[in-house]
């Protein structure tokens, strides 16, 4: 199982490329999981596709883009739309796929749609790549927590998907006062080493439990 930790889209950057490389391959499909909006934005079809569809969704090219770039063609990446997959369809994209790419936004709301879908345990299952960016990268982790910003309004721990519980993650790190206060807070709560992802620059590989670092990562431990 391979683990690519991201802080944004652009996977094709050239401080990723040279190391993603051996792990995108032309070859492969990829199941873009597409349930991280927030409620208040996307209410609809409509909404959903202003966001994801090709021709006027406002991140697919940026988010295929990253992809085609590897050579991957474009009729090998699937997006899993909540408004019109179901079950059955959600559950077949994520079989087929060699890659689970699992997008920003909010964690909380993409793992409870996971759960609405039944996705749980037929993600727990993939052992291929599974990569995603922000909210797409502490949902791979066992347990993460947020710090205070816009979205949430106070310091949380929250379930992901556990695929990973060595570490906590810290993403768009800025060394604020106020990120620095959740990280020491899950040092003393937690015990494990805390990796803070700058902001567009920096991530994380973990290659069958061999992690590296890539780019601009800040670690913190007790």
């Amino acid at each position: 199982m391979i683990n690519i930790l991201l802080e944004g889209f652009d996977i094709d950057a050239p401080w990723l490329y040279d190391e993603l490389k051996n792990y995108i391959k032309p070859n492969l499909s990829v199941a873009v999981v597409a349930f991280s909006f927030r409620d208040n934005r996307v209410k609809s079809l409509s909404d959903w596709n202003a966001l994801y569809t090709k021709g006027c969704g406002k991140y697919h090219d940026g988010i295929v883009g990253g992809f085609t770039a590897y050579g991957i063609p474009e009729e090998n990446v699937s997006f899993i739309n909540y408004f019109t997959d179901t079950k059955e369809t959600a559950a077949q994209k994520i079989k087929k796929a060699d890659i689970i790419y699992f997008l920003g936004g909010l964690p909380d709301r993409m793992m409870d749609r996971i759960k609405e879908f039944d996705l749980y345990d037929i993600l727990m299952q993939h052992d291929g790549i599974l990569m995603g960016y922000s909210a797409g990268a502490v949902i791979q982790l066992a347990e993460y927590h947020l710090s205070p910003d816009d979205d949430y309004p106070e310091f949380k721990y929250y379930e992901g998907l556990p695929y990973l519980n060595d570490f906590y993650l810290e993403v768009h790190y800025e060394g604020t006062a106020v990120q620095d206060e959740s990280i020491q807070r899950v040092l003393a709560e937690r015990g494990k080493t805390v990796y803070a992802t700058a902001v567009r620059s920096g991530a994380i590989l973990v290659d069958n439990g061999n992690l590296k670092l890539l780019g601009d990562v800040k670690v913190f431990g007790k």
